[in-house]
């Protein structure tokens, strides 16, 4: 089999490191919740390998590549219609997956915000997921309230998902080398079904709070509600990045409380 080449339009990085390509498959631990794992970009099937090893696991693989989807073919002719030759942001996981699973992979890194958003909007069926991703984002996802890394994406992530930053990623792990450090993430499905707040209005506000984060949400939420209808809560005069997940739940509820009146 010839070697796929790493296409840059598609921000393949090829992980070579075999020693972390098991430890990222390793991470998969919450297996009592689902036996059906999907590896993203799977690329010549490094971390493919120890998956398949894996007899816990159901593995499937979905590559936009074509090339590498027929190398693929080629080396692990078992899987049949569990290789997917497709675009993962626009599967449609109830057509493959009847219950809860898992994802994983060395995710490109052009495209790693909306991989977790699809993964937030899919939160009841995708219970864990391991992924490598640019050390930036890693450190988004996972940064705590107070933090300077502390975002948009940390607060709609941690209010469904536990987030552990597992290990940090050399460049010359990958061919090609990318220019910037990466890191491997788990994120694990918490109890939450639902936030005890209008979830519209959550993502409105904490959006609102981070667009103009160096205000106060006096000034940053006027974008949801108008100043006049605010009152004296000490939320209003802090800044989106002192807010915890629960702070955000409790604003949201008294922002609708506000409008109501």
């Amino acid at each position: 089999m010839s070697l796929v080449k790493a296409k840059k339009h598609l921000g393949q990085h090829f992980l070579t490191d075999k020693g972390i390509a098991n430890r990222i498959v390793e991470a998969l631990v919450n297996t009592d919740k689902y036996h059906q794992v999907l590896e993203v970009g799977p690329g010549m099937g490094i971390l493919s390998d120890f998956l398949l090893q894996r007899k816990d696991l159901e593995t499937y693989l979905i590559d936009i590549d074509t090339e590498s989807f027929h190398f693929l073919n080629e080396k692990y002719p078992q899987l049949g219609d569990r290789l997917i030759n497709g675009d993962f942001l626009k599967l449609n996981f109830d057509d493959i997956f009847p219950g809860q699973f898992a994802i994983i992979g060395n995710f490109p890194y052009n495209i790693s915000s909306q991989i977790l958003f699809k993964i937030l909007d899919n939160r009841n069926k995708v219970v864990e997921m391991v992924g490598m991703f640019q050390k930036e984002v890693a450190q988004r996802c996972a940064a705590p309230a107070g933090n300077k890394e502390y975002g948009i994406l940390s607060v709609f992530l941690q209010a469904y998902y536990k987030i552990e930053y597992l290990i940090t990623v050399k460049p010359g792990t990958f061919n090609p080398p990318p220019k910037v450090h990466s890191a491997v993430i788990r994120l694990t499905r918490n109890e939450v079904e639902t936030l005890d707040c209008d979830e519209k209005l959550f993502w409105r506000v904490v959006k609102a709070g981070f667009n103009q984060r160096r205000k106060t949400l006096r000034n940053a939420v006027s974008a949801v509600m108008p100043k006049d209808k605010m009152d004296d809560h000490i939320y209003f005069e802090k800044r989106a990045e002192q807010l915890t997940v629960a702070d955000f739940v409790a604003l949201t509820q008294h922002v609708s409380k506000l409008m109501a009146v």
